[in-house]
């Protein structure tokens, strides 16, 4: 089990980039418009630099939805690949069943 600081700072994170999603979408779509005069690009660049830094998508980790772990991360199931394994195994993913040859 991950250690519940690094679950709770990783919850936070998500709430964050919620919140400045709308915010972070329009300053990056003034910097990437090839209309924009230098100056307007500058400020919004400022702009950008002054939101949180959690309030990136970038910082966010994939965590295991069940044990917190961020490695070895399955992204269809949500589930670290031992957290996986194990429900596989017990027939708790439906469609998902152990490989034999």
């Amino acid at each position: 089990m991950a250690k519940t600081s690094k679950l709770a700072r990783n919850a936070q994170r998500v709430e964050l980039i919620a919140r400045y999603a709308e915010r972070r979408a329009a300053l990056k779509a003034i910097i990437k418009n090839p209309s924009t005069s230098p100056e307007a690009r500058a400020e919004a660049y400022e702009k950008l630099r002054k939101l949180p830094r959690d309030s990136s998508k970038t910082r966010l980790r994939n965590r295991c939805s069940m044990t917190g772990r961020p490695r070895a991360f399955v992204r269809r199931f949500g589930l670290s690949r031992n957290a996986m394994r194990e429900m596989a195994l017990n027939g708790l993913i439906p469609g998902v069943r152990k490989a034999s040859w």
